[in-house]
């Protein structure tokens, strides 16, 4: 099934023209929780991966025998979606009981290989904004399960871009870690729905003229909101208006919780604009407005808001790659 953003609650570029200059498309990936195949875009499907080609490992210092079992963190998500729009049974809790974190690899050293999770894999012509280097079609994203990597104490993601016509024969059975940090560092396997938006850039990195003005309108909405008891949320610029939620590829980058901070190419300092994000939710009841279509309901499940089950950092992890060269080293940003 297709997803269907709705149209922003008003024209914000009839609103401010000079926003124009400050547009640029994103496509929001829509994961839904399904079985993906070797040959699709997915979210932790299975990877168009050489037989003949080394698996991507984490070689990082830090414990690796301590956490939860990969086997377990799936076991426990087949529970709750078997149980969802129910109460759960006294078995069923007893056994999410057991699910425990703590040592579960006491063989393993700290230095030890340990294989990395196939995080996304995206095709050219299923995300429009994937850009990349030129004659490669296929992106494959990898991360190692543990937030314990560098000065942000998160993930490390190792990105491989492909041309597909390439790939040969495929590894047969996908190499997996036995033990990882958290449930919310292993993403679901979702099938993607793919849909390309407009965005218009965050708030805070606007000229000042522009700022201003979008500020102003904010606060008049909220006086006119505060007069009428039955409002919901205002409608927003931030929120509604300029940034999408969810996983998506392109678009800009949200700065909420942070001031914003240049994220420039370590190789020949240009500046890097976001290649993906993944977000914890789709939407929230802030940015409801961005909520498909297909999934408007009373009451959606945990699956839809939350399909892929990854929250790192404070909810936001973006992967930045350089327009000049996709080859130069990403970098990674929080919010």
């Amino acid at each position: 099934m297709s997803r269907t953003t709705p149209p922003r609650p008003v024209d914000v570029e009839a609103l401010f023209p000079g926003l124009a200059e400050f547009r640029r498309t994103a496509t929001r990936l829509h994961p839904h929780p399904g079985d993906p195949k070797a040959q699709d875009s997915s979210v932790a499907g299975p990877v168009l991966w050489p037989a003949d080609e080394p698996w991507p490992v984490c070689t990082a210092v830090h414990p690796k025998g301590t956490g939860h079992l990969l086997a377990d963190v799936r076991l426990a998500r087949r529970i709750y979606a078997a149980s969802e729009g129910r109460k759960k049974t006294e078995e069923e809790l007893a056994l999410l009981g057991t699910l425990q974190h703590r040592l579960h690899d006491p063989g393993i050293a700290d230095a030890d290989p340990v294989p990395m999770l196939a995080v996304a894999q995206l095709w050219a012509r299923d995300v429009p904004d994937l850009t990349g280097p030129e004659g490669y079609d296929l992106l494959q994203v990898f991360w190692c399960p543990f937030e314990a990597h560098g000065p942000d104490e998160s993930v490390d993601v190792v990105l491989k871009w492909r041309r597909g016509r390439d790939v040969g024969a495929v590894l047969a059975e996908q190499p997996e870690p036995l033990v990882v940090g958290s449930p919310e560092c292993v993403p679901q396997p979702c099938e993607l729905h793919p849909e390309q938006v407009v965005e218009h850039e965050y708030v805070g990195l606007l000229p000042e003229d522009l700022w201003e003005a979008v500020t102003t309108w904010e606060e008049e909405l909220l006086e006119e909101d505060e007069e009428d008891e039955e409002a919901d949320f205002p409608t927003e610029y931030s929120s509604d208006l300029s940034l999408a939620p969810g996983w998506k590829v392109g678009g800009f980058a949200t700065w909420h919780l942070t001031d914003p901070r240049p994220v420039d190419c370590t190789v020949c300092g240009t500046p890097m604009p976001p290649l993906l994000t993944a977000h914890f939710v789709e939407w929230d009841p802030a940015s409801e407005s961005w909520a498909p279509l297909e999934d408007r309901r009373p009451d959606p499940y945990r699956h839809v808001i939350t399909p892929t089950g990854v929250h790192l950092g404070r909810g936001y992890l973006r992967v930045h790659t350089c327009p000049t060269d996709a080859f130069h080293p990403h970098r990674l940003s929080f919010q």
